[in-house]
Order: structure tokens, then sequence, then C-alpha cells
């Protein structure tokens, strides 16, 4: 089975190039080749692609930036998507999507169920969904997989921003009221290999969410990393309001990830065992 990739230089596309199982062929397709601001690029991407499905991880994930760039997270995430799912629908190739918890407007205290109405608090989320109705609107074999709070040993992420930091200071003042399931990027490549292969096989799509558990605090997971990583800094928590971003993130980014679990036996992964891998890695 030959999978294409967009996103090579992201998280989960570094995983899945590392994870794929005998007889899985994972071509990663970087910016150097298709850059989805450009969505033209990906139409042609596309068209000529030597696969028997797409998993997209390419993704404009500055949450911040996209509140001042709207028509560059818009073309990203949306426009280009779209363009990438006709084409996919138009060959028959199953295409996996990721998307994110920041389609939510973080309400409440209890997980959100696939299908709960969406309510986006920026310009990045705003942009992830609209990607997401185009990626249905296409009509082919699709899932998307919703995830949330992805860490792993490459790129920028909370993990390696912690042990950075706390390496530079004594204590760290960390939110405490926005609560959510840290996810391995390993993890996520795993369960996309899985669903590309079941897409492939006939297995019915949708809109699925895929998170880590227990959910926790960006300040308890925090707390978790020092540990973990023998770092003696002291952990203050402390509200959203006192850590003013130019972009609203959602206080409740709890996924309901039963129906994953149920139709395709994808169960949330521990994220304090992701964890230990990745310190681990980023010792070695």
């Amino acid at each position: 089975m030959k999978i294409a990739v967009f996103g090579r230089s992201g998280q989960v596309a570094t995983e899945l190039a590392r994870r794929a199982p005998e007889g899985v062929d994972v071509h990663t397709i970087g910016r150097d080749r298709v850059d989805f601001s450009q969505p033209a690029q990906v139409s042609d991407a596309a068209r000529h692609l030597d696969a028997d499905a797409i998993i997209n991880a390419a993704a404009f994930t500055a949450v911040d930036e996209a509140e001042s760039q709207p028509e560059l997270a818009l073309s990203v995430n949306a426009l280009s998507v779209a363009n990438l799912a006709e084409i996919a629908a138009e060959r028959h190739l199953p295409l996996v999507h990721i998307s994110t918890d920041y389609v939510f407007d973080g309400s409440g205290d209890q997980p959100r169920a696939p299908d709960a109405a969406p309510g986006p608090l920026g310009v990045y989320g705003q942009s992830k969904l609209h990607g997401e109705a185009l990626v249905v609107n296409a009509g082919g074999p699709h899932i998307i997989l919703r995830t949330s709070w992805v860490f792993s040993a490459h790129g920028s992420n909370f993990v390696k921003t912690m042990l950075r930091l706390g390496a530079e200071h004594d204590r760290l003042s960390i939110v405490a009221d926005q609560v959510g399931g840290p996810t391995p990027a390993a993890a996520i490549a795993d369960a996309c290999l899985s669903l590309a292969d079941a897409l492939a096989k006939g297995h019915g799509g949708g809109t699925y969410h895929f998170s880590g558990a227990p959910d926790v605090s960006w300040a308890d997971f925090a707390r978790e990393i020092f540990r973990q990583a023998g770092t003696a800094t002291d952990v203050v928590d402390i509200p959203t309001t006192d850590y003013p971003t130019p972009a609203r993130r959602p206080l409740n980014s709890r996924l309901d990830c039963s129906t994953l679990a149920a139709d395709f036996g994808i169960s949330r992964p521990d994220w304090k065992a992701g964890l230990a891998d990745v310190l681990k890695e980023l010792r070695a």
C-alpha cells in the first residue's frame, strides 16, 4: 500500500515516515514541492500522486499569527484542502484529514462528541472548520480526525518549550483553567495509518476524535513534564485571563473519542507513557 502524506516537516508527518509498518510505503511531501498557500500547486500534485491513500498533515497551526494572517490560514487550512479533497474524490483515493479541538468554543466541562455543534473562537479554528466542511462536500471516502495538544521530539510544541523554559527558570506561571488531552504525534501517526488502511478496504468514514488520556490542564501537564525530566521547576497555576494572547483559546478541549474506539478499535493513548518516550528520544 502506498500512502502520500502532505506536511513533511510537521510532527505527525515525521512520525508517519518513521512508523509505517512492513508493506506500507509512506511518501511524505513537503513545502518545497507543494506549498499549501498556493491551492493550484495542491491540485497539480494531487492529480499526479502515485498513491493508494492520502493523509493530510499539512496545516497553518500558528494560532496567534492566524489572527493577523487570515487569508494565509484560509488558503492553507481550507482552500488547498478543498482542492486536495476534490481530486482525491475524483480519483477515489481515501483521505485522512487531521483537524483540531479548536473548532469548538470550549464551553462546559464535558468531552465534546464529533457531532457536537462547533463554534471556533478564532481564525485558526474557523479556517480548520471550513476545511472540514470542504472535505465532506467533496464526497470522497474520508476520515476527519480531530486531535489536540500534539507533542513529540520534533518541531515546536509544549513539551519542548517547557523543557527549555524549565532549564532557565526556577518557577513558571502556567495556565490552569484550560483542560484537554495531550496527544503524542506517534500515536496520531499510528491511528492515521490504521484509518487509511481501513478506508482503502472499504470501511465507512466520517468525523472522529482522538486525544491522549487522561485529560489534564496545561499546568498539570507541565508538572508531569518536569517530574519525568527531573527538573526542579515550580509551576504556579494562573487563569487564562492572566496570560493574554492575540487568539482566544478554548477552556474545554476535552474530546469524546468513544466512536473511534467503537468503530475502529483505536483507544486513547496514555500521554504520560508517550511523554516518557519523547523524553527518552530527546536524551539520545
